[in-house]
């Protein structure tokens, strides 16, 4: 597992305390790894979700940070969206 995907699920876990119960979610960052968020809590991994959000690894990090809106990266193509746009909705309000 490389250090960003290490680092990136700490911050995600503090983040988001007890996991997401919504449904599954994927975050991939390019040329490092995925990350599943569930209602089991956030581990490094690459299973089947519900949505699958692909972000470079300094966009991950801004929005993780606070300094980069998820919807505002959406918006800007920074990052994508594949599958339930709700389920996205609801975890980008989780981030924030």
């Amino acid at each position: 597992m490389s250090d960003v995907i290490t680092a990136a699920v700490a911050a995600l876990s503090t983040k988001m305390g007890g996991g997401f119960a919504a449904g599954v979610a994927k975050f991939v960052i390019p040329g490092e790894g995925a990350i599943m968020v569930d209602s089991d809590g956030v581990r490094a991994g690459d299973d089947e979700a519900d949505v699958t959000l692909t972000a470079e690894a300094e966009v991950f990090r801004a929005m993780i940070e606070g300094d980069l809106n998820p919807t505002s990266a959406f918006m800007t193509g920074k990052l994508t969206v594949d599958g339930s746009m709700g389920l996205a909705m609801q975890l980008g309000a989780a981030l924030a």
